[in-house]
């Protein structure tokens, strides 16, 4: 099935764990702005990023964006 990626919910997901933005940032060593630009669905996280979130965050890949058939 072929899926469409919707809203970004890395802020859901971050609240849901007691993480922010800055903290995500520091473990992942990259810039607050750019996770803050994928939270806001300002940029797409390419999906190395979106992997290393969700590992680090604890949750699954898909749990990042909403999904809906294409």
């Amino acid at each position: 099935m072929k899926l469409q990626l919707g809203r970004c919910l890395l802020q859901k997901r971050m609240e849901e764990r007691g993480v922010t933005a800055n903290g995500l940032a520091q473990a992942l060593l990259y810039k607050p702005e750019r996770l803050k630009d994928y939270a806001d669905n300002k940029r797409i996280m390419p999906l190395q990023v979106a992997i290393s979130i969700a590992d680090t965050l604890g949750c699954d890949v898909r749990g990042l964006y909403e999904l809906s058939p294409a």
